[in-house]
């Protein structure tokens, strides 16, 4: 069994920067004929950039025809921050993360697998999952972005509740997916320096940001965040799935155990990506 992704074809979204970006470069660098989607166009070596609007099902649907028939792995990189409205964040970040996914699924086969961006702020998941299993349990975007309109009261700016609809849809498809030989698993960033970084500075406001305590010492680079989405693909990973990884060198794990103070305002998290 090889773990090397040489020879494999593979779709990522948010290809253009951030963690998508540094995922599509080492991908290339391995030798995979990667297809890179984004709202930006992209140039280099990839086997195909096709521009798509996440937030607009028939953009989505215009993509995949573009795509091959056969897809060994897909990464569900791109995502709004919170300074966007809510609608356009979940239906980014989750509605269209899903639509992409389904569409997908029946193109992979058995030794194929799915890895999602979601996020540390995501991680409060469970005391949400009423409400997440209703829009877990919607067919398809359009309903899908009707529940969210008709609850904006519960899913707030919209960032942690999509956040915590990717874990729990990794959860809620592993299942049916794993019994066809495909792998889906999350993987939850901590503070990692992206060009979204500066969105969430404005939206928490620089108290906050600087009240945060890293034990680490620094922020992520991208390419670490994509190194661990690529293990979650390969095939050394071939008994794990349906799991949420958390990444972000144990500050979730120093605020769990009081090591390290909890930013107020963000009560059991280690930060936001």
């Amino acid at each position: 069994m090889t773990s090397s992704f040489a020879g494999r074809t593979v779709v990522v979204t948010g290809a253009f920067s951030g963690i998508g970006g540094a995922a599509r470069e080492l991908l290339v660098a391995e030798g995979a004929q990667v297809h890179a989607l984004d709202i930006k166009p992209i140039s280099g070596d990839v086997a195909s950039s096709t521009v798509v609007d996440l937030r607009d099902p028939a953009s989505i649907d215009a993509a995949v025809a573009g795509l091959p028939g056969k897809v060994d792995a897909l990464f569900n990189c791109a995502g709004l921050p919170q300074t966007f409205g809510p609608v356009e964040v979940i239906s980014v970040n989750f509605l269209g993360l899903r639509h992409l996914t389904e569409a997908l699924v029946d193109r992979m086969g058995p030794g194929s697998a799915i890895a999602s961006v979601a996020s540390v702020g995501g991680l409060g998941w469970p005391d949400l999952i009423v409400p997440i299993r209703e829009l877990l349990e919607t067919d398809g975007f359009a309903s899908g972005k009707a529940w969210v309109e008709d609850h904006l009261d519960v899913v707030e700016a919209g960032y942690r509740f999509s956040k915590s609809a990717v874990i729990a849809y990794t959860m809620y498809r592993s299942t049916e997916l794993v019994g066809r030989g495909i792998r889906i698993n999350s993987a939850s960033p901590g503070d990692t320096s992206t060009p979204m970084t500066s969105h969430f500075r404005d939206f928490y406001g620089a108290d906050f940001w600087e009240s945060r305590v890293l034990p680490i010492g620094r922020p992520a680079e991208p390419v670490e965040q994509a190194r661990a989405l690529l293990f979650l693909n390969r095939s050394d990973a071939s008994y794990i799935s349906g799991v949420n990884l958390v990444v972000d060198a144990g500050a979730t794990a120093a605020r769990t155990m009081g090591h390290v103070p909890t930013p107020a305002g963000l009560p059991g998290t280690s930060g936001v990506r």
